[in-house]
């Protein structure tokens, strides 16, 4: 990706050598930036919304860490840009000192807008400058941002491996570490500030907290240059060098509701990169990887594509293109050529869209000196990606390596064949193989694990990219390459499942801002309740894509079949399906919330889940979620199509779930 700025000199005010003078500084509309000579840090001031003193920069520089306070000269300047976000004032703070590369802060304070961006460069004059961890925000002593009460800091995973979950956490621990980005928020007012990077080409980007107290955090930093067992690294992050060399850009902002922040934060990174376009109605259907998996063949799978054409995308069961997705999971390369293109030809002509999987960046086989199918002139040994001289092995597989000639011919031939075939959409899965921090990659300009997974996912874009891509197991961030993405890693059909995936809708839901859509993971009927079924169907429904996962051949379960009839073909719940994930109402789950929202024009969904085995009851709560009490609310439940009296509680059963539309 293009360097995030370009430089449109509009105007130029040099301030003076700080490092000689009183405290400095410099106005711009509601924003103040003001060098602190005492303390050689910056304080920042956004208008009466919020201070934050005591900011500077940090670097590991030969085995050392280097901050901006040990520069002994200081210049301040400010001037106008041109980027993703228009033309903008920055205000540059420049540090020079002796044996120490020149180091330059960018601060962006966004017109409109609560927050700021930052960034830092260091400068050789001579020689390279090398740094495998670059922090643009440091601060020792957090000011007290938020009121007293419930206050919470998010962890955020870096990816949706290994049933990894997304936690809300009091500040009480000693240390926390989120992953790209974190809130940390008041429960009570909402009122809460976001942190994360909104670059994602060079850095995986980590936050790590302390805590204070219960109110408030001791110190925070923000840095390029995680590399920890939830990043799925087993050495440190790859060292970017260079004449110049440049740390993650970050956003800072208060917000009065975290969630509207953690929202602004996502729309922020689809400024830089876009999400990748599409111009069709959001997909729903079915994937061999719930009851199938390698029990797949192409009866089976031509049988499947009947009982849906025959029972359920004639009654409601399809998107608004009236569309239905029939996806061939791992087991499909048992099918010949000719069945694949049978298989599609037969989808097609029960008004479907076939899809099929791929694993770009594994190799499973784990046999060094086999050969490469669609690259016979190298072997598995010669595409590795190697950390401390060992192939690195995640989830079973072997990572390879994205940039090595031999990835690109299999992306080119599998391809090739997806195309003759007649596929148009693809789940791409176990991506984060490809991002693993290595000891080299064979083209020489990759420095760090995220720019190997860019070349590859570049790569897989130029091959792939006029098929509709989903990611599987994958980072949240780099986003710009598939249009959804898995929020979690694998649900069936109980309701620890639901409570999974809500778990990761809980604190995750914005991510359908940086890709066009969250996906929920199949939803599996059989060998579960009827309560089970409604709040499984429901979490799909309210975080993306809807896809189905019983065995619908012919040999497949008469109960999976009998449910799916049944709970598949809800139209009040269908037409709710339009790939725009539902709000959290609070965020003080244990382990995942169980109220959610969703405002359309007139209409406010509200589901409220019960993840337990006793019922509970539930009082609606309508100024919560913005409704005034004295009005005259409509209310309709939609699984049982009963009026409900919101003055009153309402009883959900044990594993089950309540989907309220009122009006």
């Amino acid at each position: 990706m293009k360097s995030f700025i370009k430089y449109l000199f509009l105007n130029f005010l040099v301030v003076g050598c700080l490092s000689s003078c009183s405290n400095t500084k410099i106005n711009l509309d509601q924003w103040t930036f003001e060098y602190n000579k005492q303390s050689n840090t910056i304080d920042i001031k956004a208008g009466d919304n919020y201070s934050l003193n005591g900011l500077y920069a940090s670097f590991l520089y030969d085995g050392d860490t280097i901050t901006s306070k040990d520069y002994t000269k200081v210049r301040m300047t400010t001037e106008k840009v041109e980027n993703a976000f228009g033309q903008i004032p920055v205000v540059k703070v420049t540090y020079t000192g002796k044996d120490l590369p020149q180091m330059e802060q960018q601060f962006y304070p966004i017109p409109g807008k609560n927050y700021f961006l930052t960034e830092f460069t260091l400068n050789g004059e001579s020689a390279e400058v090398e740094s495998n961890l670059m922090a643009p925000i440091n601060i020792d002593e957090m000011p007290q941002l938020l009121d007293k009460g419930t206050n919470r800091a998010l962890f955020i995973p870096f990816d949706n491996d290994k049933w990894v979950r997304y936690q809300s956490h009091p500040l009480t621990f000693d240390k926390l570490t989120s992953y790209e980005v974190t809130a940390v928020f008041n429960n009570e007012s909402r009122k809460g500030f976001v942190v994360g990077s909104i670059e994602h080409d060079n850095w995986k980007t980590a936050i790590e907290m302390q805590s204070g107290d219960a109110n408030n955090l001791k110190s925070l930093i923000c840095y390029g240059g995680a590399a920890d067992e939830l990043t799925r690294d087993s050495k440190p992050h790859g060292a970017l060098k260079g004449k110049s060399i440049k740390s993650p850009l970050v956003l800072f902002g208060l917000f009065d509701d975290w969630r509207t922040g953690l929202e602004e934060y996502a729309d922020a990174n689809a400024l830089i990169a876009p999400p990748k376009a599409w111009d069709k109605a959001v997909p729903c259907g079915w994937n061999s990887w719930g009851v199938l998996q390698f029990g797949l063949t192409y009866p089976k799978a031509l049988e499947v594509s009947d009982f849906f054409k025959n029972n359920l995308q004639n009654n409601h069961f399809c998107n608004t293109d009236n569309t239905v997705y029939i996806g061939l999971d791992s087991g499909w390369n048992s099918f010949s050529e000719q069945e694949l293109t049978a298989f599609v030809n037969r989808c097609k002509a029960n008004g479907q869209i076939a899809g099929v999987y791929w694993t770009p960046f594994t190799d499973w086989g784990r046999q060094a000196e086999n050969v490469l199918h669609d690259a016979p002139e190298y072997k598995y040994k010669d595409v590795y990606l190697y950390a401390n001289g060992q192939p690195q092995e995640l989830d079973g597989a072997y990572a390879v390596d994205p940039t090595h000639p031999a990835i690109e011919a299999q992306m080119k031939k599998t391809s090739e064949l997806f195309r003759r075939c007649g596929f148009e959409y693809v789940k791409m899965d176990f991506m984060t193989h490809g991002a693993m921090e290595a000891d080299h990659w064979y083209n020489p300009e990759i420095q760090t694990g995220i720019q190997g997974y860019n070349y590859g996912m570049a790569l897989l874009n130029k091959y792939f990219g006029d098929m509709y891509i989903n990611l599987s197991i994958s980072p949240i961030f780099p986003a710009q390459y598939a249009q959804s993405r898995r929020i979690a890693c694998d649900a069936w059909n109980k309701i620890k499942d639901t409570e999974y995936t809500m778990n990761a809708v809980s604190y995750g839901w914005w991510i359908d801002r940086v890709y066009q859509y969250n996906d929920a993971d199949h939803v599996v009927l059989k060998d579960a309740t009827e309560g089970e079924n409604r709040a499984r169907i429901t979490s799909a429904v309210i975080t993306g894509l809807y896809i189905a996962g019983d065995d619908f051949s012919e040999g497949g379960s008469k109960e999976g079949k009998e449910r799916a009839t049944k709970y598949l073909t809800n139209e009040d719940v269908n037409l709710i399906a339009n790939g725009v994930s539902f709000r959290p109402i609070e965020g003080i789950g244990t382990n995942s919330e169980n109220q959610f929202m969703r405002q359309d024009n007139n209409t406010l969904y509200y589901v409220v889940f019960n993840y337990g085995e006793e019922e509970m009851n539930v009082n609606v709560p309508l100024e919560r979620i913005g409704l005034n009490p004295a009005e005259t609310l409509n209310a309709k439940e939609l699984w049982s199509g009963a009026e409900i009296d919101l003055s009153k509680a309402i009883t959900i059963p044990g594993k089950d779930v309540k989907l309220i539309r009122i009006q």
